[in-house]
């Protein structure tokens, strides 16, 4: 006995595929947030030491900033997946 693939079942499918893609892409990005905002609070806090000569606070400081910055990141694209 032959089954039978009817488009609706196609279209279906289709729609599950499209959801999982974009979720497995922004979850492939989810290390790169907290890299990219560490790096960004080391450098602006880096450059603000330089000129204001207070070295090495502004670079701590900025450099939590941006730790804190990119978990927070991660938490907004981990609800979102939840959802």
């Amino acid at each position: 006995m032959e089954t039978q693939h009817h488009p609706k079942d196609e279209q279906h499918n289709d729609k599950h595929e499209k959801p999982f893609f974009k979720l497995f892409f922004e979850a492939s990005f989810i290390g790169m947030y907290l890299v990219i905002a560490t790096f960004v609070g080391f450098g602006m806090g880096y450059l603000l030491d330089k000129a204001f000569g207070t070295s090495p606070w502004l670079t701590f400081g900025m450099m939590i900033l941006g730790i804190i910055a990119g978990f927070r990141e991660i938490l907004r694209v981990v609800n979102k997946q939840n959802r």
